[in-house]
């Protein structure tokens, strides 16, 4: 029978967003299946997934029965988790939320509908042009009829009902609202991937609704799968004892943990590409092994095990991908949970001088209880900072060696294949020594976490260069000027992104039509500044056609960036094209080492 519910505290809304991040779990590929490009890296349910995870793990970590409480741990950890343009907004929703109930230790009907206009309204705030027929639209409406229906209905559970219903109308006529979604024959992924969320909502608040099952003809995607709420909750358990005995974690600086993530994932091995090759499960092991240490690899038939400790998990699974697709991913920052372990260990009481520890702080923290407080020499501000810094986010071994010969000062291993943070944007930006720092996304899909970025940094001006790809981003980094004030450089930068065309070269994983191109699953794609413009059965003719509609306005200089899986006959029977057919327009390849995407070309 249904449960009414008259006010919702925090346990009600840690139950409601456990399971609403279950229920995104089981359906993350779902999600990514709705991506309007055919390309083999949708990922619109894996960043979704992995920013409701963040919080989930925030809520975690400072469970409370206040509401206000609750709510404000899972903005904070989806803020900081954010990937990508739909988990921005994720957690953009659930900050307005956050923000109308911060004062509330619970919420009636009306109260808990108003947040989630509150949330709305925030989100679209976030986004410069917002574009209707995506998850705005689809948390708009459901919103709006929340609002509605707690001015005639007490009850949050059935509130909770009639919102979801809205959000799947609204998510139904998606398509008649973006053109690119009716030619695809597609709702969007983003509106889809919140009404998974808020399934899970209403799964908890109203008894009567169905079981919600596993689908069945998609795997189960285990992105940081979530533990019941009860062996995450308990409030008032007693403290743990060690009987004395200090942990062996404890003896080790959380500064000597080399490689900071521990990341595990399943490979389904993919013969289209492994491209007729034998899996070589020594060789995956040993290309694993040069990005980190504690690695397991355990294949069995078509799939295998990852376990590693890495440094940078995006390059990890990038390398994963030439051999099949990834799923059960799950990555933890184990410099985090050793603070949050020392802090443990340590007791109320030493808690401060723990985590003083944890952050190189310590000497600090002796002298400020002596009255004698000092600032540690990296945050020392009499320091010289040099005038300008950068970071920028890179896929490949050779496109990073490219950022890092122009003078790059961090790299964020990531594209579109793993969207980085916002936590690791502002972690790369306090690491650079300058005064002001420029980041560049190179990637449509990374530009709105990296603003977001830009409002938890204090201590310097950052500044957001939209470059939408790499060669934007390249182009970006070669019209900087040392001498040139930040404003000056902000322009020319941002003028340079105009005067590049950008081009990828990958395969198409369904079948579609675009654009009045007809697509089949297998072919090769060529893309230009984000609009496919070739399909073929052949990589080099399809590549031929994308140089020749880059090239349509005219070029001096043509740069192929060959990819992980790029052959050397094709290069080269690709840079004579460029020399026969375009005599007055220069021809470069550089190694770019990047996956998925066998070429990308720029035309400047």
């Amino acid at each position: 029978m249904s449960k009414r519910l008259k006010e919702m505290n925090g346990l009600d809304f840690i139950r409601m967003v456990e399971a609403g991040a279950h229920r995104l779990t089981m359906n993350a590929e779902r999600v990514n299946a709705l991506n309007v490009f055919p390309v083999p890296d949708g990922d619109t349910g894996t960043n979704m997934n992995l920013t409701l995870t963040s919080g989930v793990e925030e809520l975690r970590r400072r469970p409370s029965d206040h509401l206000g409480k609750a709510a404000e741990a899972l903005a904070k950890g989806l803020l900081m988790g954010a990937r990508g343009n739909s988990g921005v907004i994720l957690s953009q929703l659930f900050r307005g939320f956050a923000k109308a109930v911060s004062d509330l230790p619970s919420a009636n009907a009306q109260q808990v509908a108003a947040a989630f206009q509150n949330g709305v309204d925030m989100a679209y705030k976030a986004v410069v042009k917002p574009v209707e027929g995506t998850i705005l639209t689809v948390a708009k409406e459901a919103a709006r009829q929340g609002v509605q229906a707690a001015k005639r209905q007490p009850d949050v559970a059935v509130v909770m009902a009639e919102l979801l219903d809205q959000a799947k109308e609204a998510l139904a006529k998606t398509p008649d609202m973006l053109p690119v979604l009716k030619q695809v024959g597609v709702v969007d992924s983003g509106g889809q991937g919140l009404v998974y969320i808020y399934e899970g909502f209403v799964s908890v608040l109203d008894m009567e609704e169905a079981p919600l099952e596993e689908p069945a003809d998609m795997p189960y995607v285990a992105f940081g799968a979530v533990q019941p709420l009860e062996e995450t909750l308990e409030p008032a358990a007693a403290p743990l004892d060690f009987s004395g005995h200090e942990r062996a974690q404890a003896k080790l600086a959380t500064e000597d943990i080399e490689f900071g993530y521990c990341t595990e994932f399943m490979v389904t091995l993919n013969p289209g590409k492994l491209n007729g090759r034998k899996f070589d499960e020594a060789l995956f092991r040993e290309e694993l092994s040069t990005f980190g240490d504690s690695l397991l690899v355990v294949a069995d038939d078509d799939l295998v095990k990852v376990h590693i400790h890495a440094e940078f998990p995006g390059s990890v699974m990038n390398l994963a991908q030439n051999y099949g697709d990834l799923s059960r991913i799950k990555i933890e920052n184990m410099r985090d949970q050793h603070t949050h372990l020392l802090m443990e260990e340590a007791g109320p009481s030493g808690a401060v001088a723990a985590l003083a520890k944890a952050t190189h702080l310590l000497d600090a923290a002796k002298e400020l209880e002596m009255g004698q407080p000092s600032v540690p020499a990296e945050n020392d501000p009499s320091r010289e900072l040099k005038p300008y810094g950068f970071v920028a986010v890179s896929a490949g071994e050779g496109i990073s060696g490219i950022f890092g010969s122009l003078g790059v000062d961090r790299i964020l291993h990531g594209g579109q294949t793993m969207n980085p943070s916002t936590e690791d944007i502002v972690r790369a930006v306090s690491e650079v020594e300058a005064k002001t720092v420029f980041v560049l996304p190179n990637n449509s899909n990374i530009i709105l976490a990296a603003q977001q970025a830009v409002e938890l940094v204090e201590d310097k001006q950052v500044v957001v260069i939209p470059s939408k790809s790499i060669p934007q981003g390249i182009a970006a980094v070669i019209a900087f000027q040392e001498e040139a004030a930040p404003e000056e450089n902000i322009d020319e930068m941002q003028q340079a992104l105009q005067q590049v065309q950008a081009g990828q070269i990958t395969h198409a994983v369904r079948d579609t039509q675009m654009d009045g191109i007809e697509i089949k699953e297998g072919d090769y794609i060529g893309i230009h500044n984000g609009r496919i413009v070739s399909s073929a059965p052949d990589l080099v003719d399809s590549c031929k056609k994308l140089i020749d509609s880059m090239l349509d306005a005219g070029a001096e200089i043509v740069t192929l960036y060959t990819g992980a899986e790029a052959v050397q006959e094709q290069t080269e029977e690709l840079v004579g094209y460029v020399e026969q057919t375009y005599q007055e327009v220069e021809v470069e390849v550089q190694d770019g080492g990047q996956p998925l995407y066998y070429y990308i070309i720029s035309a400047e």
